[in-house]
């Protein structure tokens, strides 16, 4: 575990520079606005160890994968993100000697990450082997206020020479993937151009014939007097740039500004590409940096006003909780409904930059509460637009009459994860929609979702656990067979509890949704029905499943079995693991992780966290109990769920300490595996550790309910969340709880078991007396 983050409540910082830590930093300080981002790699030159990133949303490259193991119904390809063209380079040269951090010996180095505003700062002094000295500090930020611009602010002073200043401002596009087989390079050239201060750099990607075109323009400024300069063009493979030189006296500072756009075939028709680009880049240029980074701050300033979360006397908690939300905010803004979440966003290549369930499971509920209503929805309407190509996936495998199977991992639809245990079998990612489709409605109560999108999702993926049961004679029950569960440690088992109860919930819920939709709408349900070729009598069919579906238990042990046969393994607690074989993925075979009883992430306890609401606390507690000592933790979507669960339990202690796994899991590299990108997925999972588990928050028949606690190093905590058409502030601290209504809707609010009217505009405040 790493701790050179200095702690601060706004601002990520770095002081002083160690090029072994900089592929953690370039993911901790990455940059992205929904639309585009990128790793927080140097504009200038550097020659040390770096991973180059820059991308942009929904441009993928299907990787094949068909190897001599290939079987029926395995993807074709793996889709993963493109390292897209590098648009923030500035090459710089003293005399001639080039800028190189890995070259030069670096002081006063420091790195901000200023979540407040929404921009990254970075300066440091750099001696060069002919003892010329510079000073350099440059801001830059993907603007959310506009999401295909970016912009830079480059100043490099002479500190003890006079000379000369060679810059050059490029766009790279001559790139590759960090992954990339045989150094495979996946972008073609389309066109370039070069005009006064403007470069344009259009590309396209191989097989899927994604069109991005880059462009940037250029300012030079010589003490803050605009220079107007003569460049020299530079065109390589995939390449452009424009060198200057300036003269400069000790003590000179020179700026550079840089902006920039992408502009993705996605959003503009390719033959006009370059054309809006330059429209994007005249735009842009006309208002400026200093422009641009007030519309950056305002928009900044919006989404914290929704979304923050203030805590008061630890330091290194408050800026944790605003990392994860600031990541996530730069991650997914809801604009577009054909992007998702990709498990690392835009701050690295690992899982392909594509969809898993984590957006169901995890995302959903933080955007829920932080994000106007739509940018959820469109979460979930990403599904639907893919509920063809799920159908498709289902019969890849065998199944029919419309029975859908979402991918584990996705970019268009299909899927395209080829690890067979994964494709075939961690179906348990088809109820995590289900699920969320339930979660979207039973929080914002926008019941028409079910009318024009849901239960069409719902029918498909119903159909498909009907047909993926079996009955066994043998039990008299059904049975689900050859599934994998959130656990991982585990493969090819017979009746996972968690995915056998979530395929029994999503059959009686698809009845439900059935039911509300004929009810309210039946022009629309009896459209439905005909379009899906559906006969109601595969409601019995279902019901019967629910009924009779066998799950595994050991009455002894008054717990929910993980799968059949989990009580044969070898029984050792985590505790008992010598720490020189922890983590167990990096140290023990594949073979003889699946034979122990060691758990990955919360699996029994993933099914208990969704559905607690129909469990006493009994059998919460012991099948936590028995569960959490047996589990590694070696997923970073883990231990957020337990620290909810536990703070169920009003087990403060250990929900505070499974909050602090996740919470800085990142900024202190907690896994040893920050430099490949961060964990943006399970920062949702710290956002519900604090509002699901400390604050206890939760929809119950319509109405909100909080069963509040306060972690004992936390003198307060207080959040902002939107709930059906309101915004309340909640403000937790020893003495009680108190919420405060900014909208015109009145509220009923259940704090513990108690109920309270909250009228608009207004503010109610219980003490913990009252609440005992």
């Amino acid at each position: 575990m790493k701790n050179y983050i200095k702690a601060d409540e706004w601002n990520i910082i770095e002081e002083g520079f160690d090029p072994h830590l900089n592929k953690i930093s370039e993911s901790i300080f990455s940059l992205g606005n929904g639309r585009m981002g990128q790793r927080a790699n140097f504009e200038e030159t550097y020659s040390g160890e770096t991973l180059p990133g820059n991308y942009v949303a929904g441009v993928y490259y299907p990787d094949k994968t068909r190897v001599g193991w290939w079987k029926n119904g395995y993807p074709e390809y793996f889709a993963k993100v493109l390292n897209a063209a590098n648009w923030i380079g500035i090459e710089v040269k003293i005399g001639d000697e080039i800028l190189d951090l890995s070259a030069a010996e670096v002081s006063d180095f420091k790195r901000i990450l200023n979540m407040h505003e929404g921009y990254l700062e970075r300066s440091f002094t750099a001696k060069l082997k002919s003892g010329k000295t510079v000073k350099v500090k440059s801001t830059r930020f993907c603007s959310i206020a506009d999401d295909e611009v970016g912009a830079i602010r480059y100043s490099i002073s002479a500190l003890n020479f006079d000379g000369q200043l060679t810059l050059t401002p490029f766009i790279d596009g001559d790139v590759k993937n960090q992954d990339s087989n045989y150094d495979e390079k996946f972008w073609e050239a389309v066109n370039d151009e070069i005009s006064e201060n403007e470069a344009y750099l259009t590309l396209r990607t191989k097989k899927t014939a994604f069109e991005v075109c880059t462009g940037s323009s250029v300012q030079l400024f010589k003490n803050k007097e605009e220079v107007k300069f003569t460049a020299e063009d530079i065109r390589k493979e995939k390449f452009v740039g424009q060198t200057f030189s300036v003269e400069v006296k000790a003590n000179d500072e020179i700026t550079l500004y840089k902006i920039a756009a992408n502009l993705s075939s996605e959003n503009h028709p390719k033959a006009s590409l370059l054309a809006n680009c330059k429209s994007v880049i005249k735009n842009a240029a006309a208002k400026g940096f200093d422009a641009l980074l007030k519309e950056q701050v305002e928009a900044w300033a919006t989404k914290w006003q929704e979304s923050d979360i203030i805590i008061e006397g630890d330091v290194a908690a408050q800026q944790a909780i605003r990392f994860n939300i600031f990541q996530l905010f730069q991650t997914y803004t809801g604009k577009d409904d054909r992007l998702n979440i990709g498990p690392k966003g835009f701050t690295g290549e690992k899982y392909g930059g594509s969809t898993y369930w984590d957006t169901e499971a995890y995302c959903v509920p933080f955007y829920l509460a932080t994000a106007p209503q739509e940018v959820s929805k469109n979460l979930l309407v990403y599904r639907h637009k893919q509920l063809g190509k799920a159908i498709e996936n289902a019969e890849k495998l065998g199944f029919n009459r419309g029975a859908a199977l979402y991918p584990m991992v996705t970019m268009n639809g299909e899927e395209c994860h080829n690890e067979w245990e994964i494709t075939f079998e961690e179906i348990h990612r088809n109820g995590a929609i289900a699920f969320a489709i339930f979660n979207y409605i039973r929080y914002t109560g926008d019941q028409s979702y079910l009318f024009d999108y849901g239960l069409e999702v719902l029918i498909g993926i119903a159909r498909f656990w009907k047909q993926r049961v079996n009955w066994s004679s043998d039990k008299q029950q059904y049975v689900m067979l050859g599934v994998t569960g959130p656990n991982e440690y585990e493969n090819n088992v017979n009746n996972n509890w968690y995915t056998s109860t979530l395929a029994a919930w999503c059959l009686k819920y698809a009845k439900e949704a059935a039911d509300i939709v004929k009810n309210q709408q039946p022009e629309k349900y009896n459209s439905l029905v005909k379009a899906l070729n559906f006969d109601e009598a595969e409601f019995a069919d279902w019901a019967d499943i629910v009924e009779k579906m066998y799950y595994p238990v050991d009455e002894e042990k008054g717990i929910f079995l993980q799968q059949d046969g989990y009580l044969d393994k070898e029984q050792i607690l985590v505790k008992d693991l010598p720490a020189s074989e922890r983590p167990i993925n990096q140290k023990w075979s594949w073979d003889r992780i699946l034979r122990s009883c060691f758990i990955k992430q919360a699996d029994v306890l993933q099914g208990l966290y969704f559905f607690e609401e129909d469990y006493d606390l009994d059998t919460l507690k012991r099948n936590f109990d028995f569960y959490e000592p047996r589990t590694v933790h070696e997923s970073s979507l883990s231990p957020c769920v337990h620290s909810i669960l536990a703070a169920k339990l009003n087990d403060e202690a250990r929900a505070y300490e499974f909050y602090l796994r996740t919470a800085r899991l990142d900024l202190d590299d907690y896994n040893n595996d920050t430099e490949d990108g961060l964990h943006i997925t399970s920062m949702a999972g710290t956002w519900m550790s604090v509002i699901e588990g400390f604050a206890g928050m939760r929809v119950r028949e319509d109405k909100l309910q909080f069963n509040p606690f306060l972690p004992g190093k936390w003198k307060s905590f207080s959040f902002t969340i939107g709930f059906r058409g309101t915004t309340l502030k909640v403000q937790i601290t020893e003495n009680g709880i108190n919420i405060k209504n900014s909208g015109s809707i009145d509220l009923e609010i259940g704090i513990r078991d108690q109920y309270y009217k909250l009228a608009g505009n207004a503010e109610i405040e219980v003490d913990n007396a009252t609440l005992v």
